[in-house]
């Protein structure tokens, strides 16, 4: 979730080196987690045309959608154990 959030919240563009950097994460551990936002859609590689050894992480739609349902999720809860009283 971390890197999906990252990838989402901050300025692109973002590579595996740069992931693994600013989490303070090993890079195989990234790639790993980007093998499986990319199976599920949340994510896209593409060659960096400046780069062509680096590869970019980029977003896609299904992901935002993603991060949208999960916010109002989020929100929604957060209220239910306010209204509850629950702190």
């Amino acid at each position: 979730m971390a890197i999906l959030l990252t990838v989402y919240l901050t300025d692109p563009p973002h590579t595996v080196r740069g992931l693994a950097t600013l989490l303070d994460l090993k890079k195989p551990a990234v790639t790993r987690a980007l093998d499986k936002l990319s199976v599920m859609g949340f994510i896209r590689r593409a060659t960096d045309e400046d780069d062509r050894r680096s590869v970019l992480v980029q977003r896609t739609v299904k992901g935002s959608v993603f991060l949208s349902e999960f916010a109002e999720h989020v929100t929604r809860s957060i209220q239910r154990v306010e209204d509850a009283g629950i702190h």
